[in-house]
């Protein structure tokens, strides 16, 4: 399936991998796919046994093609590992396991890149090979990292999260090349559609897949100046995160591990958070920070899940929008 060269966009979201990909699955069922742009975090970007591995895009582009693991979120469901099986064979450092089928993707894309295409016109391609009509795009074509300050100095995003484990306490966390990375083109131009609907950012982990999209500046201040409402979903459920070490951060962060600190976190830049609807007590707190709130079922086990989570939030990003343009005024909507 080939993407339209000038799509016209109604829904921006912007995401990490698993818990991300959940939600944008939900999407792809509810708004036109060829009008859904994701804009994919990629500090996680790391290379690896010679390859460029981009893991968020990559399970973006594995969930959106029906091809994810489905008990784990992440790889290709049915994978093989002869090659992970062969390299321990040789001594090999094998601490981030690449699957036969999904090293295959690994590969292409370093190829491509060798040959001088850029991020964007990679995953373009990728995602026409896998027929996906949503448009997955790189957050950056640069070169942004995603580090955290610990107990054990300075880690890169994979040597904490998966070498270790995400064992270390984290005391911060740095978005290395930030202040020069630019958005990507296809991003920048989705943001700037004029039919824009919405911005949904997913429930993704706030401080390792949202917050290095939000810190390229040139995406941030896209995202301020729209007049489209924008809607987070709260990854945070009843004082635990759904996936990932989020409630471990905070908490090493100092902060409240709760839907209260992720509203105030997101406040500068969202009109409204969508809660789980075991944390409607955290609603008179959320609103009187002028940002509106509702509760739903947050968790995404099954597809329908997944579905009624993304037309409860288009639906809800349709009411903020109706509010504003009636009266100017956003206020909170409780639910």
């Amino acid at each position: 399936m080939k993407q339209n060269k000038n799509p016209t966009f109604r829904h921006v979201a912007l995401s990490g991998g698993v818990g991300g990909a959940k939600l944008v699955v939900g999407l792809n069922e509810v708004v036109a796919p060829e009008q859904l742009c994701i804009i994919a975090n990629t500090g996680d970007d790391f290379e690896h046994l010679g390859v460029h591995v981009s893991p968020d895009l990559d399970t973006l582009m594995y969930s959106l093609a029906g091809l994810a693991d489905p008990e784990t979120g992440w790889g290709v469901t049915n994978e093989t590992w002869d090659f992970m099986a062969a390299l321990e064979e040789l001594g090999a450092d094998t601490w981030f396991r690449l699957g036969d089928r999904d090293l295959a993707t690994n590969v292409e894309r370093t190829r491509l890149l060798d040959s001088g295409m850029s991020l964007s016109q990679v995953t373009e391609k990728l995602c026409e090979q896998l027929a996906i009509a949503t448009h997955i795009v790189p957050m950056t074509d640069g070169r942004l990292r995603t580090m955290l300050q610990t107990e054990d100095g300075l880690l890169e995003f994979q040597d904490y999260f998966v070498r270790r484990a995400a064992q270390p306490r984290v005391s911060g966390v740095v978005y290395d090349g930030a202040g020069s990375a630019e958005g990507s083109p296809a991003a920048l131009e989705a943001l700037a559609c004029p039919d824009l609907e919405a911005v949904l950012l997913t429930p993704s982990n706030p401080y390792l897949s949202i917050d290095p999209i939000l810190a390229i500046s040139d995406i941030r201040s896209a995202i301020k100046a729209l007049d489209a409402p924008v809607i987070a979903v709260s990854p945070i459920v009843g004082g635990r995160a759904i996936k990932g070490p989020t409630a471990k951060i905070m908490n090493e962060l100092g902060v409240d591990v709760s839907p209260v600190e992720v509203a105030r976190h997101y406040r500068d830049i969202v009109d409204g958070i969508i809660i789980d609807q075991a944390d409607t007590d955290c609603m008179e707190q959320i609103a009187a920070m002028d940002v509106a709130v509702i509760s739903a079922q947050t968790v995404m086990k099954s597809m329908t899940d997944k579905i009624e989570l993304a037309g409860i939030a288009i639906e809800f990003a349709s009411t903020i929008r109706s509010r504003t343009e009636g009266d100017g005024n956003v206020g909170s909507v409780a639910g």
